[in-house]
């Protein structure tokens, strides 16, 4: 499940599950639930990203969250995705953090590859027919799965998140929710 992915456009590395723990691996699991099939909800608190299947199943997986202070939660839509996207910090970031103002968007960001911070997918959530700045993206740091280290965008391994883009369709739903079920704001 988390071999390399030589056929890629940037060869993704197997993964090295001793940094990531067994309960942060990809696994259909039970989900009852009343979103409709191809939701994501997204549990913050948990750590956990579900992609909803007919029947009250889901494909659960490890994620890593924004730290305290740049959590994000709400109903939105995937509005597109990427693949190998390009990365601009938000000026907000690059004002935190002034090392990467060679990415900021005045000066075009970061170029795909296997460092750069998107990973090797990116899905773009929108709230209201406006981008929110939060991504679900991929990462190729397998130590930040279950952890809250991210400036907001929820972090998945690559090989996951090569996973779930080919299964979620613009325009699907996303709930991200805290402490395991509060759902705020309307798409």
């Amino acid at each position: 499940m988390y071999q390399a992915l030589p056929e890629e456009q940037f060869s993704v590395p197997a993964v090295d599950v001793s940094q990531m723990g067994p309960q942060w691996w990809r696994e259909e699991v039970d989900y009852p639930t009343a979103e409709k099939p191809g939701t994501l909800v997204v549990d913050t608190a948990a750590k956990y990203l579900y992609h909803v299947k007919p029947g009250g199943r889901a494909m659960r997986y490890g994620i890593g969250v924004g730290r305290e202070g740049f959590a994000w939660q709400g109903r939105a839509v995937v509005a597109y995705k990427r693949v190998w996207p390009r990365w601009t910090p938000p000026d907000s970031m690059v004002e935190r953090q002034p090392e990467l103002e060679p990415y900021s968007i005045a000066n075009g960001g970061m170029d795909p590859g296997p460092t750069n911070p998107l990973g090797a997918r990116a899905l773009y959530i929108h709230q209201n027919g406006r981008d929110t700045l939060y991504r679900v993206h991929g990462t190729h740091q397998p130590w930040s799965i279950g952890r809250a280290v991210s400036s907001g965008c929820i972090r998945m391994i690559n090989q996951d998140v090569v996973h779930l883009h080919g299964n979620v369709r613009d325009g699907s739903p996303i709930v991200v929710i805290h402490d395991g079920g509060i759902e705020v704001a309307a798409a």
